[in-house]
């Protein structure tokens, strides 16, 4: 589980190259069938005889007692759900938009909580609140022509109901984007993992079978590889791996993706394996070909030997160069099942959910990889190696052709400018044209002029680091940035018509409650002089493989003791002698953001978003208008 618009690409990466190297493969995707049979008539009259058979063995309290839940609300309108879901989904999929008409008539589909949302911006009020309630106020958002978007976000909120229903009466452990996702984050032990395959099936895990039952007839295949991205994927990943070895025990499994190759690097637990084969680590294609080569060779490779846990590498093997990996492929995936979902209100931020991406890398890892909070020591961060530019629109022309669709996500770590800027000029050159967006480093190579360049190759939003949006921490984490630098890089993107998107976080090592408001004053700046369009605020965390990790005392934090580790490691536990309640200031930082994503709330103090009270900001009130100043940039720059 992780998006639903669009096909995570390490199967496709995969394919491809494994294709161009002769081998027959076939790739597929259990996410989104998953959520498809779940939300389907069938689906929802499953999930509502399992509820009334539970009501039925739970009559211990009388109604009256008991607190009036989404799932009662589901049940009382049930039938009014199943006339209207698969008509909503094939709308979501873009496939019947006469359906819109319908769905904005508020009339076709049950509301449930989730449609709080759509009452919460009272135009009588300055900021949004998700505790208030007005008037059905989203015509600001869609003025009175915009019936599909309009649509789709309340078709979203149907979904966003329906989920909770699942999360609430079926499985606690399944979200649209990730499953069972506390089990596998940073867990030192396999146990929680190991209980719950041995566990009674919910019915989410009776359907994942079935599929992976349908996908083994299908394909039958001598090797099936899994990739496991995320916590979120870890647990359907062995649930998985475990049906394949009851029906299918003569496959050989792979397990390989980004919760290994951070999670997994001092594995010891030997019941891993009485799931998959293998665990490889890093870049998939040279472990998962020598693999199939069956010569005895391997590269970063997890076997069981004796009972033992043993990582195998053969010296003289070495990774695929990233202009040798070949060209993805989605033949064999979906494309036409997945759904667009839009549920906010902020154009720059429904690019992640809204529409189908063709994905490409630019360039392995990072060019910058300085950065003390990121996995530098890690392959795919510390080893750069990109491609050319005319072989990057070669592989652009390749997949338009397969996929006739020109939208296009560069999932590069840090797109560099250098590289961007020679493909922008080779699409142009080439007449090829698609729409584009990717992350960035806010760092002053992006001038106006460049960003007018993306913009006309057809870049339409980046994302990008501010981190702490403090100079003196940004200095501490080797951002090599500052907020002013920001401030006119993403001015000068947003002025040539790209959307902006910028990272933050808070509670890094040593940051003050004083920071922390400073902070949320330049970003609200940000947002109100145009830099920004959107944000997320993060919990910063310590990793294992990070510089801070590595050497936390010299950024003034103590690691706390921790468990034996026989499965994944990754977040640390530290302590940090700054006196700050970061927990109580994340609500407040998450609220106001909320709000600037919306354009509300600039007039008011910052201080304003928090239940307690805090610090006065000590940041000048001009700071970022003085940053985009004629003679300020005139001043810094000469």
């Amino acid at each position: 589980m992780t998006q639903l618009n669009t096909p995570y690409p390490a199967t496709a990466y995969l394919t491809g190259f494994l294709r161009e190297r002769g081998y027959a493969c076939a790739q597929a995707d259990p996410a989104i069938e998953l959520v498809l049979r779940l939300l389907s008539r069938p689906g929802l009259n499953r999930i509502a005889e399992r509820m009334s058979i539970a009501r039925q063995t739970k009559k211990k309290q009388t109604r009256r007692t008991q607190e009036f839940s989404i799932g009662d609300f589901f049940l009382e309108n049930f039938a009014s759900y199943e006339a209207a879901i698969e008509p909503t989904i094939r709308f979501l999929q873009g496939k019947d938009p006469s359906v819109a008409l319908r769905i904005v008539s508020r009339e076709f589909f049950p509301e449930g909580p989730r449609f709080q949302a759509v009452t919460q911006f009272d135009s009588s009020n300055e900021v949004a609140n998700s505790e208030e309630s007005g008037g059905d106020s989203i015509g600001w958002a869609f003025g009175s022509l915009g019936v599909q978007d309009r649509a789709k976000y309340l078709a979203s909120l149907m979904v966003d109901d329906l989920m909770d229903v699942i999360r609430e009466e079926i499985d606690p452990r399944f979200e649209l984007s990730r499953y069972g996702e506390k089990l596998a984050a940073s867990a030192p032990s396999f146990d929680p993992i190991y209980n719950a395959l041995h566990a009674s099936a919910t019915l989410v895990d009776e359907i994942l079978d079935e599929i992976t039952t349908d996908l083994i007839a299908k394909h039958q295949p001598s090797i099936l590889g899994l990739t496991a991205p995320f916590p979120g994927n870890v647990y359907g990943a062995f649930r998985i791996a475990k049906k394949v070895r009851e029906i299918s025990p003569q496959t050989k499994i792979i397990l390989g993706g980004g919760y290994p190759n951070t999670e997994l690097r001092e594995l010891k637990e030997p019941r891993v394996f009485d799931f998959v084969d293998y665990v490889t680590l890093d870049d998939g294609e040279r472990p998962f070909l020598s693999i199939l080569e069956g010569k005895g060779e391997f590269l970063r490779t997890f076997v069981r030997e004796d009972g033992q846990v043993v990582l195998k590498t053969t010296p003289k093997l070495h990774d695929i160069p990233h202009k040798d990996a070949g060209t993805p492929t989605y033949d064999g995936l979906p494309l036409d099942k997945y759904l667009s979902i839009f549920e906010m209100l902020n154009p720059m931020h429904r690019i992640w959910s809204d529409g189908r991406w063709n994905k490409l890398t630019l360039a392995h890892g990072c060019y910058w990889k300085k950065c003390n909070f990121c996995d530098v020591n890690l392959d795919y961060i510390g080893r750069y190696d990109p491609a050319s530019a005319d072989l990057i629109v070669d592989r652009i022309e390749k997949l338009i052709a397969e996929t006739g669709q020109s939208g296009f996500h560069f999932v590069d770590e840090a797109a560099p400018p250098a590289l961007l800027k020679q493909m922008a000029e080779r699409l142009i050159a080439r007449g090829v044209t698609i729409t584009w967006w990717g992350n960035v480093r806010f760092e002053k190579t992006f001038t106006p002029e460049l960003a007018l360049l993306l913009a006309r190759s057809g870049c339409v939003a980046v994302s990008g680091g501010l981190e702490v949006a403090s100079d003196r921490l940004l200095k501490l984490m080797n951002k090599g940035v500052t907020v002013e630098q920001v401030a006119r890089v993403t001015r000068a993107l947003t002025d040539a018509g790209i959307m902006v998107h910028a990272y933050l976080m808070y509670g890094f090592p040593t940051e003050t409650e004083q920071e922390t408001v400073d902070a949320l004053e330049r970003v609200r700046q940000l947002f109100e002089a145009g830099c920004i369009q959107s944000a997320y605020w993060h919990r910063f965390s310590v990793t294992a493989h990070s510089p801070i990790g590595r050497d936390p005392e010299k950024f003034g934090i103590k690691l706390l003791p921790a468990p034996a580790v026989t499965f994944a490691k990754n977040d640390l536990a530290f302590e940090d002698p700054t006196p700050c309640d970061h927990n109580r200031l994340g609500v407040g930082l998450r609220k106001a953001l909320y709000n600037y994503m919306h354009g509300l709330g600039f007039e008011s103090d910052v201080r304003f978003w928090f239940d307690k009270k805090v610090p006065t900001v000590t940041v000048a009130k001009n700071l970022i208008a003085r940053a985009l100043s004629d003679s300020a940039l005139g001043s810094r720059e000469g």
